[in-house]
């Protein structure tokens, strides 16, 4: 039976499992359901605010129905919702692709500008060059969601400043970013849609400082690929070939430790033999390569934008990818290089910089010309591409 994995508590369920959530608008005669918190909801999620409940619904062996009456007030929704957290799904969940993928790495790597700057190209460059529709969905949507893009879009793209780093969850909960993409293509000569529902997860440094810690977060072992930054100020030769921040130099750890931390838990979590390598596709980048450009020369391989055609580029990711590997043995960081090889299928590296431009670290202020991503969409589209969400170009 096909499985799918909630977007939000990173469970995995068969199809025919999910279970649906009252309207809230009882049939004629009947009396109207009552709103409550959910327990099991707010323990997995965190979110706490009062809902509707939900039932589960009579179908065939491993088909879910499209709409299903609640059995105490009689009235017909279509409303389907995770069998688990009881988190109300979006409309089209399990009729098309559903990737999570995970944004992980050590602390001070970037992840939160990276994601805040990513999701700002994903709901306007990045819409426009693929033709689709791509916005936030569910009640998370409304609650944590904006809050979180409201503070730290207006911090680095209107105040131009950057914003202190995310903290840990004590808990082991923190609201993912629910999106869907909704993108035409051609099939038998006509125009269809096709709707994917992606979550991204955004785990603190800290929370990967540990191997306890590391182990108990979900979504590690329920994401269909993972996003690893790596703060290239913390590798060997960094300091040798550029001027490392004094912010660079607080609470350092070599980026090797954090992989090796996520690689321990996918493989004791899956069981995995020693004679086999892991399946989930792993994008390594790394952030703040505006350090390097310098360094680098305008010339660079690194530096040269890819094609922006409605796909992803195949040649210019395999030409990134091997002057990336051939600058960590530069830098003697070859040990990453040594490591993925021998426990990962599949992976590739990217060079990014959520910000186009070195920012002042000490004051926190962002390059007067303000924020100009360069290549933070990459990362993203390699796993789409490899989930068959988008296009792949021949290299």
């Amino acid at each position: 039976m096909a499985k799918v994995a909630c977007p939000y508590c990173y469970h995995r369920f068969p199809v025919g499992n999910l279970r649906f959530q009252c309207t809230g608008r009882p049939a004629p005669g009947r009396e109207k359901c009552r709103k409550a918190v959910d327990p099991e909801r707010q323990r997995l999620t965190g979110y706490a605010a009062s809902t509707w409940p939900t039932f589960a619904a009579p179908g065939r062996f491993g088909r879910s129905p499209r709409k299903a009456d609640c059995p105490d007030c009689g009235t017909t929704s279509g409303i389907r919702a995770c069998p688990v957290c009881h988190t109300p799904l979006p409309a089209n969940f399990a009729d098309g692709g559903s990737p999570l993928i995970g944004v992980v790495g050590g602390k001070n790597a970037g992840k939160t500008v990276y994601t805040t700057v990513l999701v700002h190209e994903l709901r306007n460059t990045i819409r426009r060059r693929f033709d689709a529709d791509i916005a936030f969905t569910g009640e998370q949507a409304g609650v944590g969601t904006a809050q979180w893009l409201e503070r730290y879009e207006q911090a680095l793209f209107g105040d131009q400043s950057l914003f202190e780093s995310t903290t840990s969850s004590a808990d082991g909960i923190r609201t993912p970013l629910v999106m869907q993409w909704r993108q035409p293509r051609l099939q038998l000569g006509k125009r269809v849609y096709r709707t994917t529902t992606l979550s991204f997860y955004d785990a603190a440094g800290e929370d990967m400082t540990t191997q306890e810690f590391v182990n108990s977060q979900a979504y590690l072992t329920a994401a269909d690929g993972l996003v690893v930054l790596l703060d290239p100020f913390q590798l060997p030769g960094a300091a040798d070939r550029i001027a490392v921040p004094a912010a660079g130099r607080r609470d350092t750890e070599p980026p090797i430790n954090v992989l090796n931390r996520v690689t321990e838990m996918l493989r004791s979590s899956t069981g995995l033999g020693d004679g086999k390598q892991i399946r989930t596709p792993i994008a390594v980048v790394f952030s703040k390569i505006d350090a390097f450009f310098g360094v680098l020369g305008e010339n660079h391989p690194l530096l040269r934008p890819p094609r922006t055609g409605p796909e992803y580029d195949e040649a210019a990711g395999q030409d990134t990818d091997e002057h990336l590997r051939a600058l960590l043995a530069e830098l003697g960081a070859d040990d990453i290089d040594a490591h993925l090889r021998a426990h990962y299928r599949t992976f590739r590296y990217f060079a990014v910089s959520a910000l186009g431009a070195e920012p002042d670290y000490g004051s926190k202020q962002i390059d007067p010309a303000g924020v100009r991503p360069f290549r933070v969409d990459e990362p993203l589209l390699w796993l789409l591409s490899n989930f068959k969400v988008i296009e792949r170009s021949r290299a």
